[in-house]
């Protein structure tokens, strides 16, 4: 009756990617071959894990309960066996992170990339999803969302400690028109629209000196990609309100250019977190170590800048 670890690997890839393909190419097996494995353990365990259709694989209240219940214990198993490779020089295995699209684009040229040259030895797999989710359930290792949308239960580690929203425009679609000085102007201007994962569409907040803006800003046009918008509003299509560090190559060379700067003050930023351990294994330490060095570069950089 007791499941194997295979079969609880299974189990899980199956409910992470919600299917049969995606979790066999996962596991580096054949369809049919996890499809037979996830069904022989549900008849030995007299329990339909599952929900099959034709177009989806969804868990049952059962099956829910089974994922929730191994989860966590096949990451202590992955614990135990990273600590007994602690004496090895390198990290090493796979080290999986659940982050939102745009937080990706954010890690991925300062850090995961850097990561990637430092321990050659660790596969860094990032799996990206608008909505929140249960990294501990899902098997991943670390999540990285904005500090206010981290669970209280978790462990945060301040990847970007502050983040800003900023309005930006190509000097085209602005040659002729009179720049916004105030939120309200952007109402006299096309402006690039955000979908969010709700489908709700977002309105454009700012403040000043206390005071709250909501912009219901105008426009014929809605994406929901931030590199998307960005490529948008180069072009010219119209303003867009995007994340400050996204837009700032092309601040620098002068594709666009940033607007009512004094009415979008930074906010809490993105933070990597993970449930607390007694012990940390050596890949997501790594990790954290190197978040924490360029962190201390920041630092000293401001200090060469102030002196």
């Amino acid at each position: 009756m007791m499941p194997s670890v295979a079969e609880m690997e299974a189990v899980l890839a199956v409910a992470r990617h919600g299917g049969f393909r995606a979790a066999a190419r996962d596991l580096r097996l054949s369809s049919s071959a996890l499809s037979h494995a996830v069904a022989a353990l549900e008849e030995r365990l007299a329990v339909r894990l599952f929900n099959r259709t034709t177009r989806s694989v969804v868990l049952t209240a059962a099956g829910e309960q089974f994922v929730a219940g191994i989860g966590p214990a096949l990451q202590a198993i992955a614990q135990i066996v990273d600590d007994l490779g602690a004496d090895a020089s390198e990290p090493s295995g796979t080290l999986r992170i659940n982050t939102s699209p745009g937080a990706a684009r954010m890690m991925l040229q300062p850090i995961i990339l850097e990561y990637g040259r430092r321990y050659p030895q660790v596969m860094v797999e990032i799996v990206t999803e608008s909505a929140l989710v249960d990294i501990t359930g899902q098997g991943f290792d670390a999540g990285a969302r904005l500090a206010d949308a981290i669970p209280p239960d978790m462990i945060a580690v301040p990847i970007f400690p502050q983040l800003r929203m900023i309005v930006v425009g190509a000097p085209a679609y602005l040659a002729g028109r009179r720049a916004p000085i105030v939120p309200a102007d952007l109402l006299d201007h096309r402006c690039i629209g955000m979908r969010l994962s709700s489908g709700r569409l977002y309105r454009w907040e700012f403040e000043r000196h206390g005071e709250a803006t909501l912009i219901d800003a105008p426009g014929n046009l809605v994406l929901d990609a931030t590199d998307l918008i960005l490529d948008a509003a180069v072009d010219g299509a119209g303003l867009a309100y995007v994340e400050e560090r996204g837009a700032l190559p092309h601040i620098a060379a002068g594709r666009l250019v940033p607007l009512l700067d004094e009415w979008t003050p930074p906010f809490a930023g993105l933070s990597l977190y993970f449930a607390g351990r007694r012990h940390i294994p050596r890949k997501l330490q790594a990790l954290i170590d190197l978040i924490r060095e360029g962190h201390k570069r920041s630092e000293d950089l401001t200090g060469v800048i102030l002196r």
